[in-house]
């Protein structure tokens, strides 16, 4: 939960472009109000929301209203609406609309939240070169970074035009997540784990972000990206990142960003032949009837655009030479869950010959970072009688339990993050374009798509990656991949 412990940022205008887009009424207005409930808003400050949309100020505030009702993890609060609702303005999008918001944007700090689709970038960003000159700015971006390392460099180099590298803030939402930030003090904070996260005792490693649902009416901007660009530069890579890193010198951001970038840079330049990439064709997933993805409005009808993407990933560093890790993101799965698993090493099985003991289920630990969020481990015992019989058992830790508080949305805490100038949980220059650098081999020649019905755990060929028992299993109540072995 954001407390009032936090710092109250100084007084500053916040600028978001795309206000009346998806992402702004799912997580922006609904975050923003929140912050304002817990008084970590700064003392004085706009909201400007630019879209193409033609609303004014009193139907931005009524959209605003709707999306904190049906999205704020806190509902409707009519006092705190009454403070939020006065910081509301809108204007509608146009080429010099920026020449027109001084008399809305009076604090001595802005940031401008850049929430539009990839293409739009550019021609933003050159009209805030000029703009941010007149006051101290910063900028928001969110992923995808580019579409290639080119295209990434190209963009830093564009951000940089605008303001420096230190005024930069790109948002990968995973970051602020409760769990991703706790893997940190869960390895370096407790002895026991720390001396077994490494090659010695782990046998390989599966980074999941499953969706459940489709692509519904974003099939355009789909098209520009898919999966491998959507959330396996970013998400998964960041993830990656954050299990294999090294002990930081401290919790400062760049010492903790450094350790990121070893990481990045030491993974090696991944093959076509270690990538499986799917597309999901008609079923049901999230309780729903779904279409396949070339029937999605804006899809071409021979669409190759993938929806679902498995890499097998080696990071050469002195921890974790000759580890797998395996990566997997895909949309219209058969739930959504987002998890890392290590899965360790098995033991010699001479001690229990003459046992009805044929087999011992490998240990794992689970990092669940979506929707329970929560860490277990495995491991085995013997069930009770005179039988030698061996039986995995679970050890579970769980933040709805164990805290009995609901955590803040990720968006709380970067939007707070952004406005005191903190860029522990934010992404560097030089961490997107290693990201990119890896995937180089792939983009350029990428494989061929698999079809799997929406609703499964993806297209068969993905199976065979994953040696003996195969993939975790993303749900008890679904049929393991084929080649895999039964959830255990």
């Amino acid at each position: 939960m954001v407390t009032a412990a936090l710092p109250v940022p100084p007084e500053q205008d916040l600028v978001v472009f795309g206000a009346s887009g998806d992402l702004a009424r799912r997580k922006l207005l609904p975050a923003l109000y929140n912050l304002e409930g817990s008084g970590l808003l700064p003392d004085r400050g706009s909201i400007v929301g630019l879209s193409l949309d033609p609303l004014d100020d009193s139907g931005f505030r009524d959209l605003a209203r709707a999306a904190v009702a049906e999205f704020s993890r806190t509902g409707i609060d009519e006092g705190t609406w009454e403070r939020f609702a006065p910081r509301l303005h809108f204007r509608q999008s146009s080429d010099d609309v920026l020449h027109h918001l001084e008399e809305l944007l009076s604090a001595p700090q802005r940031v401008y939240y850049l929430a539009v689709p990839p293409s739009a970038f550019d021609p933003l960003l050159q009209q805030l070169r000029q703009a941010s000159a007149q006051r101290r700015a910063g900028i928001i971006i969110e992923k995808p970074f580019g579409h290639d390392l080119p295209s990434a460099r190209r963009l830093n180099r564009a951000l940089h035009h605008v303001v420096p590298e230190e005024r930069v803030f790109r948002i990968d939402h995973y970051l602020g997540k409760e769990t991703v930030q706790n893997l940190l003090v869960f390895r370096f904070g407790n002895t026991l784990f720390q001396r077994i996260w490494n090659r010695d005792v782990v046998d390989h490693v599966q980074l999941t972000v499953a969706e459940d649902i489709g692509v519904d009416d974003r099939g355009r901007l789909y098209e520009e990206t898919g999966a491998i660009r959507d959330v396996v530069q970013n998400h998964l890579f960041q993830l990656l990142a954050l299990t294999c890193m090294g002990a930081p010198t401290s919790f400062e951001a760049d010492a903790l960003r450094d350790e990121k970038v070893k990481v990045l840079r030491a993974i090696r330049p991944i093959e076509p032949a270690d990538v499986v990439r799917g597309q999901y064709t008609a079923g049901r997933a999230g309780g729903q009837p779904l279409r396949g993805y070339r029937q999605i409005p804006g899809v071409a009808h021979d669409s190759t655009t993938e929806t679902y993407a498995a890499l097998q990933v080696h990071v050469d560093t002195w921890e974790w030479a000759g580890v797998p890790f395996f990566l997997r993101t895909g949309k219209a799965l058969v739930t959504r869950r987002t998890e890392i698993v290590l899965r360790f090493r098995d033991v010699p099985l001479h001690f229990f010959q003459g046992t009805d003991i044929a087999r011992l289920d490998p240990n794992r630990l689970t990092v669940r970072i979506q929707p329970e969020e929560g860490i277990s481990l495995s491991f085995n015992a013997k069930e009770p009688g005179p039988q030698v019989v061996e039986q995995s058992v679970r050890m579970d830790f769980a933040y709805g339990t164990s805290f009995r508080t609901q955590p803040a949305e990720a968006y709380e805490r970067l939007l707070h993050d952004v406005m005191v100038g903190d860029h522990t949980l934010f992404i560097r220059e030089d961490e997107t374009e290693a990201a990119w650098a890896a995937l180089d081999p792939v983009l350029q020649r990428l494989p061929p798509v698999h079809p799997y019905p929406a609703g499964s755990q993806g297209p068969e060929a993905a199976a065979a990656m994953v040696p003996p028992p195969g993939w975790h299993d993303l749900s008890h109540h679904a049929a393991p991949l084929p080649g895999s072995a039964a959830p255990g």
